[in-house]
């Protein structure tokens, strides 16, 4: 019944099998729990796969090659969306909407960095958001302009993006549901069997609800209902009401999203001390601090897990104040809130987590030196980029610690973010480590990607550990972590996964691997 029946050894196993019970010789390779993925966004990464990408293409030759190739393949008045544009494009005022409206052919066009938070658009896309000479700068948001005649430049900065990314024409529900379904597989091949969709709108999870009631939805979910920053509690009964619709063995949405800053290098996280580039910016918070007590204490009060997006040290530190006044105002009940991303996390800030029941949601694939972090020091300055991302330091103090991918960003495979967070290198080893005494212990990061991260999806008693009882959410792995070079982890095949006991994934190697267990 998609239940584990029998944890031990063959002698105990072999009575239970049936004449149709499947034996699988796993010669010395490792059953695991599934890994449970605590930020990632599946849907919206999703469509990204239907979308025109542009990750690892260099600025402008290759780039340039890409958007014509894709604006030759759509239809008409099609607006082309493509994500994944280089930070070093958008250098200066970013670049100019003549050349996008040239490789666009005309038409509508949007081009966002991964991040989403600054964004190239072509002249037609500005005309149908009525963005023009005369549109003010949005509240913490940059139109950037031509300086002699004041129009429109092309790029976006900051909750400026908004004003165009509301006029993109919205996915059907059945290309949301066929976006779920390219994340969902994507998602099993590297063993991951549950999630947190870390920002949901009505529309994507009318999409869930419609794929979970057809039968097709593969991964175990909790939707993160994005709020609006520009509002306050009274938005609070729509989400619950919606979350109260929605609960079912794979599908739950009683969480809600908060965004409260955004990244370094385009000096949207909100910062303490200013940006060493900039010395009278300190970034801005997406919501003020009073809207943002209010609208935690709301939440908290309707039973919704707080679920907050803070890269900045003065965005952890508002966040972790409004969760306190919640926790002080409100009656005890089972709370499961998280900080994700955590980039700027000053360590007189990590015992807070504990002493709050808070979880630190961390994205471990980042924790190296890499181009990311070499634009993030030239904005914060040396001494504050190696502040980043202090996993040992938060593993340490007993806090709750779980992890995510933040896919569509870099890579979903938590066996890639396991390697670099306990190496503190990239995958290829092609850098020196980075900030060593910050190197994550193996067995607390596999705690965070099943265990902890069951605990946080609001089902420890049912997935997270391999005992009777518990959903049958497996995976095998061709090898033992335990048993290797760090620098290996990364390698490891996942050759099955399984959800409630059905196989979601299966590799060839499983049954007849090429040249013995553990072959790549």
């Amino acid at each position: 019944g998609g239940r584990i029946a029998y944890v031990g050894d063959d002698a105990g196993a072999e009575p239970l099998a049936g004449p149709d019970t499947r034996v699988v010789e796993l010669a010395g390779r490792t059953v695991a729990p599934g890994f449970q993925d605590s930020h990632m966004h599946p849907m919206s990464g999703g469509l990204r796969l239907l979308r025109c990408r542009l990750d690892g293409l260099e600025w402008p030759e290759q780039v340039a090659r890409a958007m014509r190739e894709c604006a030759d393949r759509l239809d008409g008045g099609d607006w082309l969306v493509a994500t994944g544009l280089t930070h070093d494009a958008f250098s200066g005022r970013g670049p100019d909407r003549a050349r996008l409206d040239e490789l666009a052919s005309g038409r509508p066009a949007y081009v966002a960095t991964e991040e989403g938070f600054t964004v190239w658009v072509s002249t037609a896309a500005l005309a149908a958001a009525g963005v023009g000479v005369d549109t003010p700068d949005p509240e913490r948001g940059i139109i950037e302009r031509d300086p002699v005649t004041g129009a429109p430049s092309g790029t976006l900065r900051g909750s400026a993006v908004g004003l165009v990314r509301s006029r993109i024409p919205r996915p059907s529900a059945a290309t949301y549901r066929e976006a779920l379904r390219r994340a969902s597989e994507l998602a099993h091949r590297v063993g991951i069997t549950s999630v947190i969709d870390a920002s949901v709108d009505p529309d994507m999870l009318d999409a869930y609800r419609q794929a979970d009631d057809a039968g097709e939805l593969t991964l175990r979910v909790v939707a993160s209902q994005r709020t609006d920053p520009s509002r306050g509690p009274e938005q609070v009964d729509e989400l619950v009401a919606r979350a109260r619709e929605i609960h079912s063995p794979r599908l739950r949405a009683d969480a809600a999203k908060i965004f409260l800053d955004g990244d370094f290098p385009d000096h949207t996280a909100a910062l303490l001390e200013p940006y060493a580039d900039a010395p009278g910016d300190r970034g801005d918070l997406l919501v003020p601090p009073e809207r943002l007590n209010a609208l935690v204490a709301r939440l908290d009060a309707g039973g919704m897990q707080v679920h907050v997006h803070a890269m900045g040290d003065r965005a952890i530190r508002t966040a972790l104040a409004a969760l306190e006044e919640a926790v002080k105002t409100n009656p005890p009940w089972q709370r499961r809130h998280h900080l994700a991303h955590l980039g700027l996390l000053r360590l007189n800030e990590i015992p807070r987590f504990r002493l709050l029941g808070v979880a630190a949601n961390v994205q471990p694939i980042w924790a190296h030196a890499d181009d990311v972090v070499a634009d993030t020091e030239l904005v914060l300055g040396p001494e504050r980029t190696r502040m980043l991302y202090p996993f040992a330091g938060l593993f340490r103090s007993g806090a709750v610690v779980v992890a995510g991918s933040d896919w569509p960003s870099v890579s979903m495979s938590p066996l890639d973010a396991i390697q670099v967070a306990v190496t503190r290198r990239p995958l290829d080893g092609s850098r020196p480590v980075w900030v060593p005494e910050q190197r994550a212990g193996l067995r607390d990061l596999l705690a965070a990607y099943t265990r902890s991260g069951a605990w946080l999806a609001g089902r420890p008693d049912e997935t997270g550990t391999v005992e009777v009882g518990k959903a049958a959410d497996l995976i095998v792995l061709d090898r033992n972590l335990l048993d290797l070079d760090p620098n290996e982890i990364g390698r490891v095949v996942v050759l099955l996964t399984l959800v409630d006991g059905a196989v979601v994934w299966e590799s060839d190697e499983l049954e007849h691997p090429a040249c013995g267990a553990g072959a790549r």
